[in-house]
């Protein structure tokens, strides 16, 4: 029978492999209810500082366990998460709102990564070798890892910035957002039984903690995914100490669907791709550019798979594809843009409602009709389910458009020529570009080509 996690129960933050309770605790809400869930921890400075002091101490024995022994620990790790994968899937679902089948989708994927990161040993290169030298290039562990993980994949971003820093001898601090502390800290908690103390800890906090770790002097590197606005403040942040960072920022991906696709083939994929986890992904499509010989096709039986296949609810609820937004702030972001779906008399393919009259916040799912270049809904992120579709004529007029905003995180190039398909490929200026819908795999580098 496999264990269970108590998903109600937080008695502390995780620091040196101990349960730290704090003077000050706080509760998330549900976002299909709108109701709070269970109260958490509210890191102080001196937590922080424990927290760092206990991970510098165990920076050295960490670092210097063979690659082999730390691989395990990490497979050790995804392991037990394994066993209690129904515990954090219910939990997961209750917290970021995401139907019960993504949460599944997100524990396949972050074990995935975790057994893929436990292969990933960096080994020395060598540069020059003669008679007189050998000269190597090294990647030495560079001390504590700090990582400020988001609201909208909270259990795959977190262990996606927990394991490279492990697998690489570094000791790791993780911060949850405030909006989805939940998974995190149970992450913590089996970390516990697993690493030695100091190696992982998993501190929740209020809006005060992000900005604590990033201007710490005694953190060597933090990792952080969000938006723009925020990223910069960590870089600048980070600068005070001249700490490394690294920032996974936002994302406006274009999708290019050429004249010769089969619609029936690819539109599910890309309408998937543009509403999945309530349109909160950063590398999701938000944009579709389709050539205008197809244009009216795909837009009417884009519409149609978006009525018959993609529901909106709780995450609970059966066949359930858009779960809510996850919280209050994005809920009204989100009603923002669709308010100038009237007021600059945006034309709709499929109008989308706000749901003002229950609990909770949702929103369904929207289709801009051809907008202006240059309305909010193609200059801006979105963040919720709403895209726009575009005609394109030729070619270059396609790959200029889609390269005219300042993101560059991801694309995908849709033809039933790969050889074309390449070719436009390599002209967009994104991080990652899906030919055809391939997907990622564990292995593949992935970062975007701005912000």
């Amino acid at each position: 029978m496999a264990p269970k996690l108590d998903i109600k129960t937080y008695q502390g933050n995780i620091i040196n492999n101990k349960l730290v309770p704090t003077p000050t605790t706080r509760h998330s809400l549900d976002p299909a209810t709108d109701q709070p869930l269970y109260e958490v921890p509210v890191a102080t400075k001196e937590d922080l500082d424990a927290a760092v002091n206990a991970a510098r101490k165990a920076f050295k024995p960490w670092s210097l366990k063979p690659f082999s022994e730390r691989a395990n620990l990490i497979l050790k790790f995804a392991d037990a998460i394994e066993s209690c994968r129904d515990d954090f899937e219910q939990l997961l679902t209750q917290e970021q709102g995401k139907p019960l089948t993504l949460s599944k989708t997100e524990t396949d994927c972050a074990l995935l990564w975790l057994r893929t990161f436990a292969t990933m040993q960096i080994k020395d290169e060598v540069l020059v070798e003669d008679d007189e030298k050998i000269i190597y290039s090294t990647h030495p562990p560079i001390g504590v890892c700090a990582g400020i993980v988001p609201w909208n994949w909270p259990i795959l971003l977190g262990v996606g910035k927990l394991g490279p820093a492990l697998i690489t001898g570094n000791t790791f601090i993780m911060k949850p957002s405030p909006y989805t502390p939940y998974c995190d800290l149970k992450l913590g908690e089996l970390a516990m039984d697993i690493f030695p103390p100091g190696v992982v800890q998993v501190l929740s906090g209020d809006d005060n903690l992000g900005p604590w770790i990033t201007e710490h002097p005694g953190i060597d590197k933090v990792a952080f995914t969000g938006s723009i606005a925020t990223g910069k403040l960590v870089a600048a942040s980070c600068a005070k100490t001249l700490k490394r960072y690294v920032l996974e920022l936002g994302g406006n991906d274009a999708a290019i669907v050429c004249e010769d696709v089969d619609i029936d083939k690819c539109l599910p994929k890309i309408a998937m791709m543009s509403f999945l986890n309530s349109g909160q992904i950063c590398m999701l499509t938000k944009r579709i550019y389709i050539h205008e010989s197809i244009y009216d096709t795909f837009r009417d039986k884009m519409v149609d798979f978006t009525k018959s296949n993609i529901k909106t609810g709780a995450g609970t609820e059966k066949d359930v594809v858009v779960g809510p937004v996850q919280n209050k702030m994005q809920f009204d972001k989100v009603k923002d843009m669709y308010s100038q779906i009237e007021a600059q008399r945006w034309k709709t393919a499929l109008a989308g409602s706000v749901g003002e009259s229950r609990n909770g916040y949702f929103i369904t799912p929207a289709i801009i009709d051809n907008p202006p270049e240059d309305s909010r809904i193609v200059q801006e992120e979105p963040f919720g389910p709403i895209v726009p579709l575009l005609k394109w004529r030729n070619e270059d007029d396609a790959i200029d458009r889609a390269n005219a905003l300042k993101t560059g995180l991801g694309a995908s190039v849709w033809s039933k020529d790969l050889d074309r398909a390449e070719r436009m490929a390599r002209r967009l200026e994104a991080g990652r570009c899906r030919l055809a819908g391939t997907r990622n795999l564990g292995l593949v580098w992935s970062g975007g080509w701005r912000v």
